[in-house]
């Protein structure tokens, strides 16, 4: 028996065997030109689990025949940066490089990012850090600035089934087992492009028969959670791809989001309360009753709780994506506050200002004002200094 993890065998060694990527791997494409340069490179992996970012960080420290360490950010403290920079110094007099690869780098804080620096600048160490998080945010801003940041996608289902059928030929997996295309197709499905997920459901769907098809595969997969992290990038791109569909009048694409978010657990109040923005920057003056459609919305959420908020929610941004779209007032507001920021130190007119005092009305403080409807005096509202300033403009026909 193989104790050794499928997908650990079936990691690729060299560059061509890698499935995928085909945006950094290939003629003229990134990795390929830096191997075939010959110059290691300090690198950031940004991408989901399951994409290759340990494999090519291996695969790079092979090419140029560099020693290469590897540690996880969850687990290294202090002692082991110390360890490895040692390690590099005996490398360096040896006339070996050293390529260190840091796995979720975006978990070392900022002082143990700062530990690295002077050894990448010095090309004692050549960084190469994979994160599935958005290295603007996690990673500071001096390392970021010595690295190139690669960008891996999640795989598609044919690189998945490729990489699949690829298992299924290798020595050793299973003696005289068979597998229906269509649970090829479901293994690649239910990994959400993550080839390391894909290859463990079919290691164990081998371990339960060798006869598989779709009911072994679901059997042996469980439940599969979406891919989805309340503080992670999905986060963020899932709640922006549905506000965006919402904006885009995308009614099929909003409730799409909408029930990937749900699914995922999301909090339905967060969801209620961007769709109370949406209302007011994004519908606007178009429709003032989405506003008072939305804030019900969220407080619907608040009593009725999930699961039955999903039909609340799913009501509203039904209603808030067909509704007509007007910015006008989030776009003047937006430039009333860039204006205010500007000119806070410009006097407001003295017939606006209130006059307390006989010595204040006696110089002209609130001079003209009247507490009546429709008050309206024929000067300017506005400091002097901006007194031309048009912040409104509407756009409604």
């Amino acid at each position: 028996m193989n104790r050794v993890p499928l997908a650990e065998r079936m990691r690729p060694t060299k560059l061509s065997e890698v499935v995928g990527q085909e945006e950094i791997i290939g003629k003229g494409k990134i990795l390929t030109e830096i191997i075939k340069k010959g110059e290691p490179v300090n690198l950031i992996f940004w991408g989901p689990p399951g994409t290759g970012k340990t494999t090519l960080a291996r695969i790079l420290a092979h090419e140029f025949k560099a020693d290469f360490v590897e540690i996880s950010a969850v687990t290294a403290g202090k002692k082991n940066v110390e360890e490895v920079v040692e390690r590099a110094k005996l490398n360096w007099n040896l006339k070996t490089r050293t390529v260190l690869f840091v796995d979720e780098i975006h978990r070392f804080n900022k002082a143990q990012q700062d530990a690295f620096l002077p050894h990448v600048e010095s090309g004692l160490i050549t960084l190469i850090g994979a994160t599935t998080e958005n290295p603007s945010f996690e990673v500071i801003s001096p390392l970021l600035s010595r690295s190139r940041v690669v960008v891996l996608q999640p795989l598609s289902k044919k690189a998945i089934k490729k990489v699949l059928k690829r298992a299924c030929n290798i020595e050793g997996i299973a003696i005289n087992f068979s597998i229906t295309e269509d649970a090829l197709d479901l293994i690649a499905e239910l990994s959400g492009g993550d080839a390391r997920s894909a290859l463990g459901d079919l290691e164990l769907a081998l371990s339960l028969t060798n006869q598989i098809d779709e009911k072994v595969v679901m059997e042996a997969a469980g439940k599969k959670m979406p891919g989805y992290d309340k503080k992670g990038d999905k986060h963020y791109d899932t709640i922006s791809a549905f506000i965006k569909s919402m904006r885009g009048s995308d009614v099929d694409a909003a409730l799409y989001y909408l029930a990937r978010m749900v699914q995922a657990g999301e909090d339905p109040k967060f969801i209620a309360r961007r769709m109370v923005i949406f209302a007011s920057e994004d519908i606007g003056l178009a429709g003032n009753g989405a506003l008072s459609l939305a804030t019900a919305c969220f407080q619907a959420v608040e009593r009725v709780g999930m699961p039955e908020s999903g039909l609340i929610l799913a009501h509203t941004c039904v209603a808030l994506s067909k509704s007509k779209k007007n910015r006008d007032s989030a776009d003047a507001w937006y430039k009333a506050q860039d204006l205010a920021k500007k000119t806070m130190g410009e006097p407001v007119p003295i017939w606006l200002r209130n006059a307390p005092t006989k010595l204040m009305k006696d110089l002209g403080f609130g001079k003209g004002q009247k507490w009546e409807s429709g008050f309206h005096l024929d000067k300017n509202y506005l400091p002097d200094a901006i007194k031309n300033e048009k912040i409104f403009h509407s756009t409604m026909k």
